[in-house]
């Protein structure tokens, strides 16, 4: 091991540290050249170790997405950010097939009534490698509802997370809603992020279909700035439970709005921005 790793450390030394030549092979002097041969050799090679190690670190480019689409042209107003791995999809590993994933019930329903009520923007943002999950996307979306794929390379790198970084999406935050199942992905951006549990598998699994009523409900209450929506719904351990439960009291004050008509007793509209004017 000893024996590996100093020749990996003489090889990054004489590779890294060399100075750049021209085309006719001449040296061309840059800002270590003056140095001493070891200290300007040493000085190269951590330069370029630094700059390797930004390019993993940081994401791929300063905005990840291009700007909204201008006038004539239509732009959603909400963004939906999706992780793909345990929210739209689960890998599963038997000995016969290896490695598939598993695709999870309604997705084909979610992804058409998000993208056909023309209220979202909706943009893949996955942890995983491109070349892993783009033609798994081509098969997953075959009608085209996903406006953007952001894989990996568009994450920052910290502590041995992947960390999606909102404030690069180029795109107003008051209307971005990220859904994923790990919290820390979304540590710059806690108040944008619908953290739901993991999908593992279960067939019987109706989370997508929640979660599109959920959504529709943000769009048609026009909600200004969703981050006062998800800070309230991310209290709870399971959101979508919550909001099923506010959904049938929402359908319980509308048997009583008709029922007092004639008194003209004041109801709220919505239980969505009631739990909201209540805090």
């Amino acid at each position: 091991m000893l024996i590996t790793f100093s020749g990996s450390a003489l090889y990054a030394f004489f590779t890294w540290g060399a100075p750049k030549r021209d085309e006719d092979g001449n040296v061309i002097p840059d800002e270590f050249s003056e140095l001493p041969f070891v200290i300007q050799y040493a000085s190269r090679a951590w330069n370029t170790l630094t700059h390797y190690e930004k390019i993993i670190k940081e994401p791929s480019r300063e905005l990840l997405l291009p700007p909204p689409l201008p006038h004539p042209y239509y732009q959603p107003p909400y963004t939906l950010v999706l992780e793909m791995t345990g929210v739209l999809v689960n890998p599963e590993w038997t000995y016969k097939t290896g490695w598939r994933f598993k695709k999870r019930p309604m997705v084909d329903y979610f992804l058409h009534k998000l993208a056909t009520s023309t209220n979202f923007e909706i943009v893949i943002y996955t942890h995983e490698q491109g070349m892993t999950a783009f033609p798994l996307l081509n098969s997953l979306d075959p009608n085209g509802y996903i406006m953007y794929r952001l894989f990996r390379d568009s994450t920052r790198y910290e502590d041995g997370i992947h960390i999606k970084d909102l404030n690069r999406l180029n795109r107003d935050l008051k209307k971005v809603i990220h859904i994923d199942w790990d919290s820390k992905t979304c540590q710059l951006n806690r108040d944008n992020c619908l953290t739901l549990p993991k999908w593992k598998g279960k067939t019987d699994d109706r989370t997508l279909y929640d979660l599109a009523d959920f959504l529709m409900a943000i769009a048609n209450e026009k909600v200004d700035d969703v981050r006062d929506v998800i800070r309230y719904y991310t209290q709870f351990d399971n959101p979508l439970e919550v909001f099923r439960e506010n959904q049938r009291k929402l359908a319980e004050q509308e048997k009583e709005k008709e029922a007092q008509k004639q008194q003209n007793a004041p109801v709220y509209k919505s239980f969505l921005m009631n739990v909201l004017k209540s805090k």
